[in-house]
């Protein structure tokens, strides 16, 4: 057995000692001892522990992957994912100081991606075990909405439906206005027989829409998200953000980095998170890569009265950015890229003398490195703000306003 000494929490939410040494579930400050193997104590026992740590809630929390940080308390978490984002702007030369943490309460994540597999008895679904193709169940997740939580059952009757022992099922699993959008992929091809047993799926747990890969699509109910004055059908497994609390406090700091602005662009808009809310005081223009998503903003916006007119583009943004003409007679620009940050279209609103620019993004590490080529250019970040949708996980999400010094 060794000895070592927590020093720091990792960016997968692992301790780590001096060797590195990584070890699951331990915090900074921590004594733990254990066999290590590789670069790795899996099993640690704690000897002393942090002040910080705390009983994890879930019961579950020890076996299954789908949380990292059950054991640690709010305050040394919401410190953590701070120094992240300091860390990160720190690394390209910029001190910025974020001016609050919005963090999402338990039970209210929309969307969760289960898997499911067929057994000798029925089928077992739940999320996977830390590093492990195992599926834990997991009954009364204290991480997902309530009626996510009690929708197993019905994802494991679709594994017993549409997949074999030997595969495995993945199941999304979204809330929407009109009840459960579910969407499926590994199953079965489907047949007559199988369409069926779906519609009898779909009928007995009341769900909205039943999405099976690209082959079948049951809708019962429009499943419709609200964005503002706005309901809108997202294609089946479109992005959404991951809480409504979470999306009020992006879609608030949005609004205020844009104040006043007249036109503005939303850059990889997806289905309208942004851009139809805004259209209540502003014309927007979005442009998004993905042809369904800007079909489904097109039809929200043409069917809410009341708003300003929102224009729309389907563009590959990392291949073909906006450039500074396409960009001209903006005076406000929104922008939420995937985690790979948006280097093309960030070097276009550099040079296009936008006054003010909101940026949202899933990784602090590619947005320090869009930022330094703002404030390079003459922008100033006039605030950042952390928005921690994805509690008792690693994921670090947050905005910021930027301004172009005059």
């Amino acid at each position: 057995m060794t000895i070592v000494t927590i020093e720091r929490l990792g960016h997968h939410g692992d301790g780590i000692a001096a060797g590195p040494i990584y070890v699951p579930r331990t915090l900074p400050g921590e004594v733990v001892e254990g066999e290590i193997t590789g670069d790795a104590m899996p099993l640690p026992r704690i000897v002393t522990p942090s002040p910080d740590r705390v009983k994890a809630p879930c019961r579950h929390a020890a076996s299954c992957g789908g949380c990292q940080l059950q054991h640690v308390s709010d305050r040394f978490v919401a410190y953590w994912k701070l120094g992240i984002v300091t860390h990160a702007l720190a690394a390209h030369g910029l001190e910025v100081q974020p001016r609050r943490i919005l963090t999402s309460p338990p039970s209210t994540r929309r969307r969760a991606g289960f898997s499911a597999r067929r057994t000798k008895k029925g089928a077992m679904a739940g999320f996977h075990k830390r590093g492990a193709d195992v599926i834990v169940e997991v009954p009364d997740c204290l991480l997902v909405d309530p009626a996510i939580a009690a929708a197993l059952p019905m994802v494991e009757a679709l594994a017993i439906a549409g997949t074999s022992r030997k595969a495995e099922l993945s199941v999304m699993v979204t809330t929407s206005l009109g009840g459960l959008d579910v969407a499926v992929s590994g199953g079965k091809e489907v047949d007559p027989q199988l369409q069926m047993q779906l519609a009898a799926i779909a009928e007995k747990f009341d769900l909205a829409r039943l999405t099976w890969e690209a082959d079948l699509a049951l809708t019962r109910r429009m499943p419709e998200q609200q964005f503002g004055l706005a309901r809108v059908t997202p294609p089946a497994g479109a992005f959404l953000q991951a809480t409504p609390e979470g999306e009020a406090a992006l879609l608030s700091a949005v609004t205020e980095a844009v104040g006043s602005a007249s036109r503005i662009v939303d850059l990889f808009a997806g289905c309208g998170t942004f851009a139809l809310p805004l259209a209540q005081a502003a014309a927007v223009h979005a442009v998004e890569g993905d042809a369904a998503m800007m079909q489904a903003l097109d039809a929200g916006w043409r069917k809410t009265p009341l708003l300003h007119a929102v224009t729309h583009a389907t563009r590959d943004l990392f291949r073909a950015p906006l450039d500074v003409s396409d960009l001209k007679g903006f005076d406000a620009a929104v922008i939420d890229p995937p985690r790979a940050g948006a280097q093309a279209q960030i070097a276009e609103l550099a040079k296009s003398g936008i006054p003010v620019i909101a940026h949202v993004s899933c990784n602090p590490v590619t947005f320090a490195r869009d930022a330094k080529v703002l404030v390079d250019a003459g922008y100033r970040i006039d605030w950042i703000d952390v928005v921690d949708q994805f509690r008792w996980s690693t994921h670090v999400e947050l905005v910021a306003g930027f301004t172009l010094n005059a």
